[in-house]
């Protein structure tokens, strides 16, 4: 992304938005072709691994704490920026709306061994392994609010870019 390029915006203004700034993973494991998320066992919304940046922390580098904290995935043979977006969406792990620059990654896992994670009281949630028909269902079921149209977004040139780098079948 260039400096001069447009940042896309996505979901709907709210009222009373919290200001985080975060990122995420798409993670792919070319051995099952499957993808890493998470799900949240209190509303069975599929999730990407991820959440914000802390003081002082560059993008790659908060993204990828996230993702081995919560998934405990660690082993990457390939990590790459996606996109950097504006969002606008309801937390349900935090319960806030918020408004953020969400940068996204992807990984591509060179093994899936996994490190103990480190959830914090909010984060209900638990690994699984999904094809992207079944994490796009999950979110377009649920999608009223224009919450998860960045994910959607990100998944689509993740997809596409795991297929150009000849990890897909």
């Amino acid at each position: 992304m260039n400096s001069t390029q447009e940042i896309k915006e996505f979901g709907i203004k709210r009222e009373n938005e919290e200001r985080r700034d975060g990122g995420c993973a798409i993670i792919f494991n070319p051995e099952t072709q499957k993808y890493a998320v998470y799900d949240n066992l209190k509303t069975g919304i599929l999730g990407l691994y991820g959440g914000g940046f802390d003081e002082n922390e560059d993008e790659e580098t908060g993204v990828l704490r996230e993702v081995v904290e919560e998934s405990g995935l660690y082993d990457f043979l390939h990590f790459e920026k996606i996109e950097k977006v504006a969002v606008h969406y309801y937390n349900s792990n935090k319960n806030v709306n918020r408004v953020a620059f969400a940068t996204c990654f992807f990984a591509i896992l060179k093994s899936a061994d996994l490190k103990p994670t480190k959830l914090e009281e909010h984060e209900k949630f638990e690994l699984v392994w999904k094809n992207p028909t079944e994490i796009l269902s999950n979110w377009n079921s649920r999608n009223k609010n224009k919450d998860f149209d960045h994910w959607v977004y990100f998944m689509g040139i993740a997809t596409n870019r795991i297929k150009e780098l000849g990890y897909a079948n």
